[in-house]
């Protein structure tokens, strides 16, 4: 008998996977957490029913959370991730020793803990000793926070459930205040294919860009994300993506990516033009 996970991107459209077994579901406090195993994709994460990351194709979305701002500010010694329990986002992080401190703030512990055991080359670098994980909620762990972090990544869930909070103003607005004067924060923008998730967009874009002097919208290519195109935030202060992007300097690091360039990070933020009318239609209010 086959199996199959099966999630609806609209009410017309769906993206199935064929999985091999279910490898284990909980219900946490805040959230449904599944793990299946697929022949395709390798293990896959669901929260609630919907695709969080796949074995297959985790590293698009974790490289493009870390590796954008990192080559653009200078200097990142205190970092700040929202969300990210599976770990991908330290992973990353992981590649930089100028670093000193990062703080991960995730509300469900046992994301966490179900990440590290049935996703261990995602997570394998949460024993990190530069690592202070805080099982709290984001915005209440904010609100002390001010002119802290050079690097804030919302890693969060889709806007809806325990995640719907990390779209809002308010988060954004804590998150200006608790960056450097040169700080950079890294969100991610929801699909703009789909009419609903477009809407998204819409509105993550111009809460952001009310915030923020620089506000910028760069893509990549997830397969199992609605449409399979998505949509990443680049907000700060002071640095803009591609004038103040050292792609010498980010390449003599040597280091091992499978999806990020320094030429796909300039190639990145030349959007399609049906997403560009649709970020102006709400830059003019």
């Amino acid at each position: 008998m086959e199996i199959w996970f099966s999630e609806n991107h609209t009410d017309d459209v769906k993206l199935s996977i064929r999985v091999d077994r279910q490898l284990y579901s909980v219900q946490s406090d805040y959230q449904r957490i599944d793990v299946f195993d697929s022949k395709e994709f390798g293990r896959v994460l669901t929260l609630d029913g919907y695709v969080m990351m796949t074995e297959r194709d985790e590293f698009v979305f974790h490289e493009m959370l870390v590796h954008v701002p990192m080559a653009v500010h200078p200097n990142v010694k205190k970092v700040l991730i929202i969300g990210g329990g599976d770990g991908g986002v330290v992973r990353e992080l992981y590649h930089y020793p100028e670093i000193e401190s990062i703080d991960l703030v995730e509300i469900d512990s046992m994301l966490v803990e179900v990440s590290k055991e049935y996703f261990p080359k995602i997570s394998c670098r949460m024993d990190d000793p530069r690592l202070n994980i805080h099982c709290a909620d984001a915005l209440r762990f904010m609100r002390s926070k001010e002119n802290e972090y050079d690097l804030i990544i919302v890693d969060s869930t889709d806007p809806f459930g325990p995640g719907e909070i990390l779209f809002t103003k308010e988060l954004y607005g804590s998150c200006y205040k608790a960056l450097t004067e040169d700080g950079i924060m890294i969100h991610h923008n929801e699909s703009p294919f789909y009419q609903e998730e477009a809407a998204w967009c819409q509105r993550i874009h111009k809460r952001v860009s009310d915030i923020f002097e620089e506000s910028q919208v760069y893509q990549a290519h997830i397969p199992t994300y609605p449409s399979g195109h998505w949509l990443f935030g680049f907000a700060s202060k002071k640095y803009h993506p591609l004038n103040d992007l050292a792609p010498e300097k980010w390449n003599m690091r040597g280091i091992r990516t499978r999806y990020y360039t320094t030429r796909l990070h300039q190639g990145a933020f030349a959007l399609p033009a049906y997403v560009e009318e649709m970020l102006r239609e709400v830059e003019e209010f």
